[in-house]
Order: structure tokens, then C-alpha cells, then sequence
């Protein structure tokens, strides 16, 4: 299986939305890896659509964590200087910076098109994802 990160945007199409089959195969091939804001992120989903903590919780299973060791400040800057980002979509990626150093060997999976964007500039495999 080949890595890819996801961000919160694509983790709750795939587990609380319809996404269309082709989408769905499409994200299959991969192990998912996620940074825990995807966890902070889940739960005010969840407080603001009602949906069960325990449904949230569920749809975290089968993820990778990504847990940094040190300071991400060195990624946070260097994804900056390549473009704009709002603060959790530029923690998701500098995450995926630390992953992976070389940016193509990983996919960045999101339904988000400026992080895509982004993400494809400093050299992820950005799919394009379609609800």
C-alpha cells in the first residue's frame, strides 16, 4: 500500500458522506497516516452535526499517527514561503513534511482545493478528490 496523509476535510467525506465509488477506490490503495489535529478537528464536527462521540472515535480507526518529535517550525516555514494556508491546513501539511522529507513519496489527500494546491507545490501527490 502506498502512504498518504489526510487531512480532516477528506477523513469526514470518507466516513460521515457519501463519497462517489471512485473516490472510495481511489483512497483504498493507501495506508492513511493523520496528525492528532485531525482528532480536535473530528470532535467539534462532531459537537456541531450531533454526532456521537463514539462514531467519531470509530471513524479514527485504521489511521497511522503522525507525532512529532520536536518543533515543526522548520516545515511550518518552508510551506509558507511556497504559499498561502490557513493555520490547521498548514499544521496538516508541515505533519506531512515531517513524514516524509521528500514530499513525493507521499499523497496528500484532502477536499480542500487551495491545501491541494499547496500541497502539490512543494511536491505531494495531490489527487483531486471529488464529494
Amino acid at each position: 500500500m502506498k502512504p498518504a496523509y489526510i487531512d480532516t476535510s477528506l477523513l469526514i467525506g470518507l466516513k460521515f458522506q457519501r463519497l462517489p465509488l471512485p473516490t472510495m477506490r481511489r483512497i483504498e490503495k493507501y495506508e492513511l497516516f493523520a496528525g492528532e489535529l485531525v482528532i480536535a478537528e473530528m470532535l467539534a464536527f462532531g459537537t456541531r452535526e450531533t454526532i456521537p462521540e463514539g462514531q467519531l472515535w470509530e471513524a479514527l480507526k485504521g489511521l497511522s499517527w503522525v507525532i512529532p518529535e520536536g518543533s515543526l517550525a522548520p516545515e511550518l516555514t518552508r510551506i509558507a514561503h511556497s504559499g498561502y494556508a490557513r493555520g490547521a491546513d498548514l499544521w496538516h501539511l508541515a505533519c506531512a513534511c515531517y513524514l516524509s522529507p521528500i514530499a513525493g513519496d507521499l499523497a496528500f489527500l484532502t477536499l480542500d482545493k487551495r491545501q491541494r494546491g499547496l500541497a502539490s507545490r512543494i511536491g505531494f501527490q495531490a489527487p483531486a478528490l471529488k464529494l
